[in-house]
């Protein structure tokens, strides 16, 4: 049963990997939560990955500044909105180009427009700017 419930955390922290990787590049897909989770799984199941994660050049930064509670550099939080805000005007173009003025084109552009204004508020008022 331990060897299960080990092998069950270390593949949840892989695919935990995998994301965050992925959050990098996606502006709407978090990389820190799913590094944090990655790491926690890995504490638990596998201390060579964990080690791993932790010490990794790029990867264990985003989980060293986040429980020393440092949070982003101005500059990152400055990127990660001019994506994000430059993704969703792209996108909501798209959508109007494809669905002409109507209920679910304005739907979705709201709901989009929501999301972006959410992950803004969250970055400036939630998260730290590391100086």
């Amino acid at each position: 049963m331990e060897r299960l419930r080990r092998l069950l955390l270390v593949t949840v922290g892989l695919v935990s990997v995998g994301l965050g990787v992925l959050g990098i590049f996606l502006p709407l897909l978090p990389t820190t939560p799913f590094l944090l989770l990655a790491a926690a799984c890995f504490v638990r199941s596998s201390p060579r990955l964990h080690a791993w994660i932790l010490g990794h050049r790029v990867l264990g930064a985003f989980i060293r500044d986040w429980q020393d509670g440092r949070g982003l550099s101005a500059r990152s939080k400055g990127v990660t909105l001019a994506v994000l805000w430059v993704t969703i005007t792209s996108s909501g173009l798209v959508m109007y180009g494809r669905l002409g003025p109507t209920a679910p084109w304005f739907g979705s552009a709201a709901f989009l427009a929501v999301c972006a204004a959410s992950v803004t508020l969250y970055l400036l008022f939630r998260v730290p700017t590391r100086r």
